[in-house]
């Protein structure tokens, strides 16, 4: 079951519970200590007057007993302060990922653990994923966690590269954006330990995002469309090439390395609403300490 369905129900449980716990059952518990305590004090006073003193050291603590929080409320109820500060930190200010494949080097290593803006593009209510604010729209260049077209319950991460309206022509592994060859310069060569792969290097420039991708001189351009893409009719593929043109309200996304990554080319576009937020920093990494800082 996805995370975030578990997280709202339980903070709506636990919610819920806190809320008759404080405004029904604890004023119960507290009314009901106060009389067994005042009967106590009145059976100590006749006690003592007759003599009998064995009563006295009976139920001192009779009030706390009564009137504390029973065992199960504490685990459910008590922890609702905590399960809600989760689900607005996760939900609306930062939520964490991991990343699982190379589909982004050298940008982000798998085992790469990173940190995504969620308020940056707008808050949207997790699960049912209605808007509350509107924020900033996507820019070209930046990372951007998603929701894979080809299944809402998987997270993607890739980089924007074509926004709404824009041209996308993907042509012998050259990118041209609205007719204008995107600039890139040679940059030596990356290792891919996980593909036990040699692969060329480039810096490539956004709008002003300088970032590097990969590609492998092995494989040949490759974008051809697969069951279920989401924008053939804007789309025109030709020998691994292609040609589109960005619909409104969605984006066209690639991962860095170029010729090991499933994205636009294949399965269509972006959803602004599907748009989970904007990564900017790798936090952890356990195989590797000096990955921890700001991402580009």
């Amino acid at each position: 079951m996805n995370f975030s369905v578990i997280l709202l129900a339980l903070t709506v449980v636990t919610g819920v519970l806190w809320c008759l716990d404080k405004f029904v059952w604890a004023p119960k518990r507290l009314a009901s200590a106060k009389e067994r305590a005042q009967k106590f004090q009145e059976d100590n006073r006749d006690a003592i007057d007759r003599g009998v003193i064995s009563v006295i050291g009976e139920g001192q603590s009779l009030f706390t007993r009564t009137a504390k929080q029973p065992l199960w409320l504490e685990y459910t109820a008590g922890l609702f302060p905590v399960i809600l500060a989760v689900f607005i930190f996760r939900s609306f200010i930062i939520e964490p990922f991991r990343i699982p494949s190379g589909s982004m080097l050298p940008t982000l290593h798998v085992g790469d653990f990173i940190a995504v803006n969620k308020y940056e593009y707008g808050l949207r209510f997790p699960v049912f994923n209605f808007e509350i604010t509107r924020g900033e729209d996507p820019k070209r260049g930046d990372i951007i966690v998603f929701k894979y077209p080809l299944d809402k319950n998987v997270d993607f991460i890739k980089r924007v590269i074509g926004l709404p309206g824009d041209e996308i022509r993907f042509v012998d592994k050259k990118l041209y954006i609205n007719g204008q060859l995107q600039n890139t310069q040679a940059d030596g060569t990356f290792f891919d330990e996980e593909s036990y792969t040699e692969l060329k290097q480039f810096t490539e420039n956004l709008d002003g995002v300088t970032h590097k991708i990969l590609e492998n001189p092995n494989v040949p351009s490759l974008a051809r469309p697969v069951n279920g893409h989401n924008g053939l009719d804007q789309c025109l593929y030709n020998m691994g090439d292609l040609v589109c043109r960005v619909p409104e309200g969605h984006y066209f996304v690639m991962g860095d390395n170029r010729d090991n990554s499933a994205d636009s080319r294949f399965w269509g576009f972006v959803p602004r609403e599907d748009i989970v937020g904007r990564t900017f920093f790798i936090w952890m990494n356990f195989g590797d300490l000096s990955r921890i800082g700001s991402v580009k």
